[in-house]
């Protein structure tokens, strides 16, 4: 493809863009389309021929968009936000135009430089303090496994890397029900195993890990001649919200020498709004926190912040520096290849710096105190309706709620069966979770370009798909 040509379908691919999401609002949410239907329309074997662009971008309108759920969509209230905002589209533009692979501080010296500056202006916008250092990680499944690997090694005096874990006493990690499940694999891929991850309950209205009973479980796995290796906090669980308190609770992880890694990936970039931090007060005495503004900050997917309060035993559990990955000449220069257990690095700083600049911290602001605002005036509509109930407590701009038709019917599925109206009407997205075993529905609000508007009209349609199933 030469420079006139490539000039021409990278605007024919902005045009697209920009139509795209200002036709949003016309479009249903989800995609309409069967399990097989997009397979079906490709051919089985690649193309022996090149083929010309027009024939590239027709097949791209006719079948993958129709096939797309539009997670941009204003209506979208479903999992967590994924936004991508404008600013954040052209900054990955022109990272992909660059194709830079980010491994070393010599591979790219800007990006290196430019992701220590940008995670330390979003450290101080969400009040962490400076003894903090940042990564960008992919996700915060991978931050997740990093602060699971540092509490293996530094649990087994570093020594784990090099010997592996056969015949060594049980590691315990400890944490609530209400984790997201990239804890659950974080165990299984570290080789801490399922089994050693220690569930305990939860108390209170924001359903965060009992103290007391943390206390016990050490005790237990001491008596039973386990080595207690580290607690991960909840800091805003993808179900409930449910929000952990951390300062009791790392005082009794580090008197026990536990690490102490807090999962903030949706709740922690609202944190930027000083009034919410006190969902997390006291989450700086924490060894680890993981925050992605990929979700609720408008950073386009990936882009995770992993803070790290000691990296000195982070980096002793992953850095490894072979002759062709060293930068002779420069002993005080961070390469992030050795933070992450991906060797490649995309320039993922550079969206994080546009969407930084081009919002604000205002206008981001802004953005969230909206969403959690109509949010809670929803849950509060939504309790006072009949026949409805609010299943868990609201935490910033998420609660969930239940309906009961009053009639002695299968509760459960009577929920099933009104998500599955509500999301094949097309005009919103939810998705489902279980409270105290029951299965409810999950209401978030996150999407940048959702208006009071949009949450008005899932009021009502909500409330108008709960009477035509009564």
């Amino acid at each position: 493809m030469d420079g006139d040509t490539f000039r021409h379908w990278a605007h024919e691919a902005a045009t697209f863009a920009a139509d795209y999401r200002e036709t949003l609002r016309d479009q249903p949410v989800r995609a309409r389309t069967k399990p097989g239907e997009i397979a079906a329309q490709l051919p089985p074997s690649p193309p022996e021929e090149a083929e010309p662009m027009d024939a590239l971008f027709e097949d791209f309108r006719r079948i993958i968009v129709p096939g797309m759920t539009h997670w941009q969509h204003p209506r979208f209230f479903a999992y967590f936000p994924a936004n991508a905002s404008p600013a954040s589209v052209i900054a990955e533009m022109l990272s992909s135009a660059m194709g830079a692979q980010c491994l070393l501080w010599q591979t790219s010296p800007a990006a290196t430089e430019l992701e220590g500056v940008a995670l330390d202006w979003l450290r101080q916008a969400v009040g962490l303090p400076d003894d903090f250092t940042g990564v960008i990680q992919d996700s915060a499944s991978s931050a997740t496994l990093c602060a699971f690997l540092t509490m293996r090694e530094r649990a087994l005096g570093f020594t784990g890397n090099a010997t592996g874990l056969s015949g060594r006493e049980r590691l315990r990690v400890y944490a609530s029900a209400e984790v997201h499940t990239s804890i659950d694999r974080a165990a299984w891929v570290s080789g801490i195993g399922a089994e050693n991850l220690i569930r305990i309950p939860t108390r209170g209205p924001m359903r965060g890990m009992d103290p007391a009973a943390l206390e016990a479980a050490i005790a237990a796995d001491l008596a039973a001649g386990h080595r207690p290796a580290g607690l991960v906090l909840c800091m805003g669980g993808t179900g409930t919200g449910a929000i952990d308190s951390p300062p009791e609770l790392i005082r009794i992880a580090h008197r026990h020498g536990l690490f102490v890694h807090a999962d903030a990936a949706w709740a922690g970039t609202a944190m930027i709004c000083p009034e919410f931090r006190d969902l997390w007060a006291g989450v700086e005495a924490a060894d680890s926190i993981v925050l992605n503004p990929h979700k609720w900050l408008g950073v386009q997917f990936d882009c995770s912040a992993h803070y790290l309060r000691n990296v000195d035993d982070h980096l002793r559990t992953l850095s490894i520096q072979p002759e062709y990955l060293k930068t002779h000449g420069h002993d005080d220069i961070t390469n992030y290849s050795e933070w992450t257990v991906q060797l490649g690095r995309r320039f993922r700083a550079l969206k994080l710096w546009f969407v930084l600049r081009a919002h604000g911290l205002n206008g981001l602001r802004e953005m969230m105190r909206n969403h959690v605002r109509w949010a809670q005036a929803l849950a509060a509509r939504l309790a006072q309706e009949p026949g409805f109930s609010l299943a868990s407590t609201p935490v910033l701009s998420l609660f969930t709620f239940r309906h009961d038709p009053g009639d002695g019917r299968d509760l459960d599925a009577h929920m099933l069966a009104m998500l599955t109206a509500i999301n094949d009407g097309g005009a919103l997205y939810l998705t489902p979770t279980r409270v105290d075993g029951h299965l409810v529905i999950r209401f978030q609000a996150g999407a940048m370009e959702t208006t009071e508007g949009d949450v008005d009209a899932a009021f009502q349609i909500i409330r108008d798909t709960a009477k035509s199933l009564s």
